[in-house]
């Protein structure tokens, strides 16, 4: 404590060109921003690491050394003895306070806060009576205590850089930007904008659907007319999928790209917000791909549209400019859409934040406030509808009952099944690369938008042939996955006109399911590389529920009492989890909805390991390319804000951890 006293007072005085030199510096190292006030601190943010503060402060003393010049050669003798006799000094103080550092660290927390406390205060105090601090000369021993100038230069500074105190009620009155208050309004305001969307969509979505496949065929054009007779009822799936796919062409070509779900997180990514020039497009586009029998679903859709409500709100109603905040809020409406759709807010929320990245959840900051705004989604959302939240499939029977209990075992067995179904994920990828690449510039050259309508017939004759001879791969499989599952009567399919196809298709034998499995698999790829707009989730799950089918026709069975020594549901299950956490990387929230939406919740352990298996087995397979590591995972903790307009990093990349060693 003394020692810094004393080397302060003793030393010569600092230029004026050196504390000018000083200053710009440290306030860069403060703040990032001289002319950012406390206030305007986000409350949410934190204080930045040590060990970039006291690379800050090496920077700042190399600055102001490289400013003075060596007169040693100049000076009289009697000065050059002075001026090393203050080097060694200088060099003793630093050395003595390194260890003063070493010994109060290993004191209780209330010391160590005194001790520095006073030396603060005392270096503060020399340095206002004599208008200097301690000489910097170029020596090595300075760069042995980098703790020491942490202590000189950067300390003082670090009231600028804590938390801005402050309450509830305060943060309330003004909704201070990035607060607590702020979220909870903010959440209910977008996730009743979403609720709403999703309400209006899902109207339109399955109103489309009813006339389509079931009000004009059955009552007026194609049952009661005589001139058309039952042998030719399926071509009414080419005539209804034909025109939509011409809709769907047109729209891309007229109206606008509408984008897709690696379009939307690349957005998340780079711009943290959805433009609202896409809304209009992806409606139509998506309904068009949807009703036209394509194996995409309407999650994808409504992420991007509601994502897009929830930055419009942010940045036109609130006028938010901090990237973070606005991501957050972009967030909340991605995950109100999911939240709605599922009728899971814990699962739909997580996944929305999963899948933006390719393991785990990066956005960890923004997780409470998106399950908050899922959970006020999934109420204005299912109100309007009259819908309650229950299981959608029921995989029981008199002789499948319900998991009572999850043995140690199943969780093993979940393993298993999860690098079965990585297999099945990885099979998949790779034709669909190949379909992508026929329909690239290398053969067909149909990727571009302005030949979208040639884009859609041309696979559209892929889709529609699958539909016409196996009628379980049309749409996406929410419904369709309790028939595929149980291996039920094609008349039990929910949306398709006829239902027995041109074939009469029937899934009576494992080989039929074989076929169902992979033809699910190839109208999926058929359908995004047509550029149908829609989500992959359920189609990826009605296929891993067809191939767990499989698998349970080949497990062993318990000779005590004839049962299959793994249960059926977790054949069907983990299957499905495992193929669809392969593609979309959301380990966490595909077991939550898996769990909720069979009614089964005692398969969620096994359920959960095929998910992390699956995952660490095609961890280097990406097929969203656009799930990429977060950019500003390094900044995101400190007070120093990115903004709309600034999309540079805080931390430059010459604050890397090799430029002290370049000292």
């Amino acid at each position: 404590m003394m020692m810094a006293a004393t080397a302060t007072t003793s030393s010569s005085d600092t230029t004026a060109n050196e504390r000018s030199a000083l200053v710009p510096v440290l306030s860069e190292a403060g703040d990032g921003n001289s002319t950012t006030s406390q206030s305007s601190l986000p409350r949410s943010t934190r204080t930045p690491s040590d060990g970039v503060l006291q690379r800050k402060s090496i920077l700042a003393m190399q600055k102001v050394m490289h400013t003075q010049e060596d007169t040693a050669a100049t000076i009289h003798e009697d000065t050059a003895a002075t001026a090393t006799a203050n080097v060694a000094a200088s060099s003793s103080v630093l050395l003595g306070s390194t260890a003063m550092l070493k010994q109060s660290l290993l004191a209780d927390q209330q010391r160590r806060q005194q001790r520095r406390s006073t030396r603060l205060a005392e270096a503060a105090s020399s340095i206002q009576h004599h208008g200097h601090g301690p000489r910097m000369t170029r020596t090595p021993s300075l760069f042995l205590s980098q703790r020491m100038s942490r202590i000189l230069l950067v300390e003082p500074i670090l009231h600028q850089l804590q938390k801005v105190p402050t309450n509830f009620l305060n943060d309330t009155k003004r909704l201070a930007e990035g607060s607590i208050p702020q979220s909870i309004v903010l959440a209910t305001i977008i996730g009743t904008i979403s609720g709403v969307a999703c309400y209006g969509y899902y109207t339109v979505l399955f109103g489309a659907l009813r006339v389509c496949w079931h009000t004009l065929p059955e009552h007026y054009l194609v049952v009661p007319n005589p001139s058309w007779p039952a042998t030719y009822y399926w071509l009414w799936i080419p005539l209804v999928s034909g025109t939509m796919i011409t809709g769907l062409g047109l729209t891309v070509l007229y109206v606008g790209d509408p984008g897709d779900l690696p379009y939307v997180i690349s957005r998340i990514h780079t711009h943290a917000y959805i433009p609202m020039n896409h809304v209009t497009p992806t409606i139509l586009a998506s309904l068009f791909s949807i009703v036209a029998g394509g194996s995409l679903g309407p999650e994808a859709p409504l992420v991007a549209i509601c994502g897009a409500l929830g930055g419009y709100v942010s940045r036109n109603i609130f006028r938010q400019s901090s990237t973070n905040v606005v991501r957050k809020h972009t967030f909340m409406g991605m995950s109100g859409a999911l939240a709605a759709f599922f009728g899971v807010p814990l699962g739909g929320s997580l996944f929305a934040l999963e899948v933006c990245s390719r393991f785990g959840v990066e956005y960890f900051e923004h997780i409470i406030e998106s399950i908050f705004c899922g959970e006020i989604c999934l109420l204005v959302f299912r109100s309007l509808l009259g819908k309650d939240m229950a299981p959608m499939w029921n995989f029981t029977t008199p002789t499948i009952l319900r998991i009572a209990t999850c043995p140690p075992v199943y969780v093993l067995y979940g393993a298993l099944i999860g690098l079965y179904g990585a297999f099945l994920a990885y099979l998949f990828a790779v034709f669909h690369g190949n379909t992508m690449e026929l329909f690239g510039p290398r053969y067909l050259n149909l990727l571009e938008n302005h030949r979208a309508v040639y884009r859609g017939w041309f696979a559209g004759i892929f889709i529609v042939a699958l539909m016409v001879l196996v009628p379980h791969t049309a749409f996406w499989g929410e419904e369709e996955i309790q028939v595929v599952a149980m291996m039920g009567p094609a008349s039990s399919l929910p949306n398709i006109f006829p239902t027995t196809g041109l074939i009469g298709f029937e899934m009576d034998s494992p080989f039929h399911v074989f076929i169902v499995g992979c033809a699910k698999l190839c109208a999926i790829s058929f359908t995004v590389a047509g550029g149908f707009r829609g989500g992959y989730i359920f189609p990826l799950m009605c296929a891993g529920s067809a191939f767990g089918r499989l698998l349970y026709f080949i497990v062993p069975v318990n000779a005590d009492d004839g049962t299959a020594t793994v249960p059926f549901q977790l054949c069907v299950l983990c299957t499905a989890a495992a193929m669809n956490v392969a593609i979309t990387r959301t380990a966490l929230a595909t077991t939550l909805i898996l769990t909720f939406l069979s009614g089964e919740h005692m398969t969620g352990p096994a359920i959960l390991m095929a998910s992390i298996c699956s995952l660490f087995a095609t961890s280097y397979m990406p097929f969203i390319k656009s799930q990429i590591t977060r950019s500003d995972i390094d900044h995101s903790l400190f007070h120093e804000e990115h903004h709309i307009a600034d999309n540079d990093s805080v931390v430059s990349a010459s604050d890397d951890e090799n430029d002290v060693d370049d000292f």
